[in-house]
Order: C-alpha cells, then sequence, then structure tokens
C-alpha cells in the first residue's frame, strides 16, 4: 500500500497552521517522520524509511545492517538506529543526521524493493557486511541468506568476485567458501566458524541421529558422523536451568548414548570479540566419542 506523505510547505499553504499539526502529533493521527514530512497515522518505522527516500538522490539505496534487517538477516530496524545508505560514486552525498552515507565503486545494479524501499541485492548486502564485519557477523548473515533462499552459492561466489581489490575481500572471499545454508540461526553460525578457527574441520550442520532400526530420533546443532559426535550451544531457547537440563534428559532418553554419540555443549554466552573485532577459538574435545553400531548417515 502506498504511503501519503505530505510536507510542511504543502500543509502551511493548504491552511494548516503550525498549531494544528502539533495536536495531530499529540493524537497520533500524524506522524513526523522526517524532517518537515508528515505521514496520516501512528509512527511506523517503515513509513519513516520510506518517507526518508523521498529526500535522498536517486540512485542510493538501502545497504549494510539496514538492508540486511529488512532482508530479515539482521535484528529488526530500532528507531535510533543509524541508517545505512549506498551511495553510487558522482552522486551528491546527503547530510541527513541519522543517514550514514558509504559511497561505492562498484556499479550497485537494479535495486530489490523491500517493503517499498529500494534496497542492494541481497548477495550485494552479504558481501558488503562480510568484507566490513567481524568473522562472527559475516558467517551469520552469509548463513542466513542462503538458508532464505535469498540467494545461491553461485550467485554469492560471483558477488565477491566483483569486489576483488576492495578491502576486506579476502575475508569475504573465504566466508563466502565456509558459508552454509543448512544453519539455522546466529548462535550456530557462530560455534561452526569458531570450531573451525580452532582448528577443525567443519562440522555439518543439522546432522541427523538415527536408532537401531533406522528411525530418525535426533536431530544435533552441529555434528561429525564418523565420530559419531554432535556439538549443541546451549541457551538458545533455554529459559531456565530446570528447562536446559529437562531437554538434556530427553536427549538422553532418544537413544544418544546407547547408540554410541556423545553430545558436547557450548555453554552461553558466545565469547565477546576481542579487540579489533578477532574472537576465541573453540576447539572441542573430539575423543569422547562412543562406538556404537549404527547412528548418523
Amino acid at each position: 500500500m502506498a504511503d501519503r506523505f505530505y510536507r510542511y510547505e504543502d500543509l502551511h499553504r493548504a491552511g494548516v497552521t503550525r498549531h494544528a499539526i502539533r495536536t495531530f502529533l499529540d493524537r497520533r493521527s500524524m506522524t513526523r517522520v522526517s524532517r518537515g514530512v508528515y505521514a496520516p497515522g501512528p509512527d511506523d518505522q517503515l513509513c519513516g524509511l520510506r518517507a526518508l527516500f523521498t529526500r535522498l538522490p536517486d540512485g542510493v539505496v538501502l545497504g549494510l545492517w539496514s538492508a540486511a534487517a529488512l532482508y530479515g538477516l539482521a535484528r529488526p530496524l530500532r528507531p535510533a538506529d543509524p541508517v545505512h545508505v549506498m551511495v553510487p560514486a558522482g552522486v551528491v552525498r546527503p547530510r541527513i543526521g541519522t543517514v550514514v552515507c558509504h559511497e561505492t565503486a562498484l556499479e550497485i545494479g537494479p535495486p530489490v524493493l523491500r517493503h517499498g524501499i529500494p534496497c542492494v541485492p541481497p548477495q550485494r548486502c552479504a558481501v558488503d557486511i562480510a568484507r566490513r564485519a567481524r568473522r562472527l557477523d559475516g558467517i551469520a548473515v552469509l548463513d542466513a541468506a542462503l538458508h532464505r533462499g535469498l540467494t545461491t552459492e553461485a550467485d554469492l561466489a560471483q558477488e565477491v568476485l566483483r569486489h576483488g581489490g576492495l578491502r576486506g575481500v579476502l575475508r569475504a572471499r573465504e566466508l563466502v567458501g565456509l558459508a552454509d545454508g543448512r544453519a539455522e540461526n546466529a548462535q550456530e553460525s557462530h560455534l561452526r566458524i569458531m570450531i573451525i578457527d580452532g582448528g577443525l574441520p567443519a562440522p555439518e550442520p543439522q546432522l541427523v541421529v538415527y536408532d537401531d532400526t533406522g528411525y530418525p530420533v535426533h536431530r544435533l546443532d552441529l555434528g561429525y558422523r564418523e565420530r559419531k559426535v554432535g556439538l549443541e550451544y546451549d541457551g538458545r531457547s533455554h529459559l531456565t536451568m530446570d528447562r536446559l537440563a529437562a531437554d538434556r534428559a530427553r536427549m538422553k532418553l532418544a537413544g544418544l548414548r546407547r547408540l554410541g554419540h556423545a553430545l558436547l555443549h557450548r555453554p552461553r554466552p558466545v565469547p565477546q570479540p576481542r579487540p579489533g573485532g578477532s574472537h576465541r577459538p573453540y576447539t572441542p574435545d573430539l575423543t569422547h566419542h562412543g562406538s556404537g553400531p549404527r547412528g548418523t548417515r
């Protein structure tokens, strides 16, 4: 549905006084979506973004974390968040308080409309973040873009080639090669890259464990098939320690131990990044595994 925006000058010419505008705002029948621009109805973050783009030059599109939020690759936008936009070369950088401009020499291409807001394509958004952000954030966004079906591994590989010579492209190229759309949330992506950085092979996401009859009894966040070792990130949805203990008990009842599997838990929280954006690798002990006749396959 198209938004209706009114500039202060137009309202003034139509006979709407400053006092009347204040009254509309107080009653939440009108919203100030940006400086001198108003819309009917209560405050709405997306409406504010659409109004903002009426003030931006042609060719400017939403990018980086702002676009990632609209694609569902990052947390939703908050009112106090800066708005990241990509400005093509030769276009005047807008000077608006909440807007962070990023000049780009790379052609943006046709924008993708999300909720009526022009955004960089999802593969461009993911690679831009992978070049600029810390590894944990970069791999989480790449995994999420694949998991949501917004892009493909081939598209990401092609996109990162376009960024050749730019700062951070080596890190982005490595992360694109490690991206896996089977990861279902950022914590699983974080844990996987921490294990890789600890010197171990990449664990397999969403590893299914079968019982002696071939019936699937559990799905693990991450695991190693041959070693029959699973890894789980504690705290993603557990509300209390009692709930966590009950979850672990159910996993035992499912037959993991009987099937010769070990389950390692990475306790919450994932370590915060070190100065400079690095993080502590995680090297789980894979020697404590069983020798059951069946299991993953």
